[in-house]
């Protein structure tokens, strides 16, 4: 059946009310003993969208901006206080061009981790304040954000001021007040990274009582971040972050794409990477090139999440690595929008009621949700 056609027809499904609980996502032919396996999407995705009622008064624009207007995907995944918590990016202006929009992080609480209830104004946006030369007027993108051990909530989020991404960034005692630091790279090496394009950052956490939070070994804080390849970096205080460079000063990659996977145009972070009994587990999104190298699968251009394995006593050692994705698009809204060449992005992660939730953004136009009962 032509692609098309199976749209038209999913379509009718879903407004009809006849299309049935998904069933497992997960690809059959690779299910690591290591890592995660058979997510499935629940009936209610897409469990949030954009919203056109919802007012903010812009500090920089000065004019009141209905900051969820265009779309509202990417988000950032905590459990607090017995719910579940999603910080996500909200685009404002639906009549301007992919990249061109302001981006704002709301706040969203949920009970069951399916059904949430937004916050009537964002929680980290652009303003008059030190780091607007960072993110005025592009915004604040795409969170990804841990708990430490003593309650404080650390975000890492995108920058963005129309030139150049930067990884910066904020904490917060409550998710609701948050402090922005400033780029993370800011000060490593007299400050060689601040300049450079820099995203989706990923700091190893671990479960702990139940609870997952920040994860601090060999005396030090790791993170994982970029997009076109894995990236390390270490820091003392969650803020100021060091990436790993060689006896040049180059950085040194931990994996980047693979001709003919689905992983073969870029490798970005995702989720939170988690500490397990068998190494550090670390999800990422993979995108299929749009040239002859690209994974003949999957359609040119389609992002997936796959994932890693990496030694804890060595940070920047893979132990193993999927040879395909583990979660790919499969509903209609995830097969258009902003980006019409099929989006899971997954940017949190969270372990919830005896299952795991992993969020995702779908085309740069919805927020998704798949849920697995694995035990790691």
């Amino acid at each position: 059946m032509k692609t098309w056609t199976k749209s038209i027809v999913l379509a009718f499904l879903l407004i009809v009310g006849f299309w049935p609980y998904t069933g497992i996502t997960q690809n059959s032919k690779s299910k690591p003993s290591w890592g995660f396996s058979g997510f499935t999407k629940p009936k209610e995705n897409p469990i949030l969208g954009a919203d056109s009622t919802k007012i903010f008064f812009c500090p920089v624009k000065k004019a009141e901006i209905k900051w969820q207007r265009a779309d509202v995907f990417n988000p950032a995944a905590i459990v607090h206080d017995g719910k579940v918590y999603l910080l996500t990016r909200c685009e404002d202006n639906p009549k301007a061009h992919l990249g061109g929009r302001t981006s704002r992080i709301g706040l969203a609480s949920s009970a069951d981790g399916i059904h949430f209830e937004y916050y009537p104004a964002p929680v980290l946006y652009p303003d008059n304040d030190e780091f607007a030369k960072y993110d005025h007027m592009g915004g604040c993108e795409d969170p990804r954000v841990v708990k430490t051990d003593e309650g404080l909530f650390v975000m890492l989020y995108t920058s963005w001021n129309y030139d150049t991404p930067r990884l910066s960034v904020a904490t917060s005692k409550d998710l609701i007040h948050w402090q922005k630091k400033g780029p993370a790279f800011a000060k490593a090496y007299n400050g060689k990274f601040l300049n450079m394009a820099s995203k989706s950052g990923s700091i190893v956490t671990r479960m702990k009582n139940g609870n997952q939070t920040v994860a601090k070994f060999n005396g030090k804080f790791y993170m994982y971040w970029g997009e076109h390849g894995v990236n390390l970096a270490i820091s003392d205080n969650l803020t100021d972050w060091y990436p790993n460079v060689d006896d040049k000063g180059n950085l040194r990659k931990i994996i980047v794409p693979r001709a003919g996977y689905f992983d073969s145009a870029l490798t970005e972070c995702g989720p939170p990477a988690l500490l397990t009994d068998k190494g550090i587990l670390l999800l990422y999104n993979g995108k299929n090139s749009d040239g002859d190298n690209s994974d003949p699968n999957l359609p040119k251009g389609t992002y997936s999440v796959g994932q890693v394995l990496i030694d804890p006593a060595n940070p920047e050692m893979v132990l193993e690595r999927s040879d395909s994705y583990i979660l790919k698009p499969t509903l209609p809204h995830e097969q258009t929008g902003q980006y019409k060449s099929g989006t899971v992005f997954g940017e949190g992660l969270i372990y919830f009621k005896n299952k795991w939730f992993l969020y995702y953004g779908t085309a740069d136009s919805f927020i998704g949700v798949a849920v697995t009962e694995v035990k790691l």
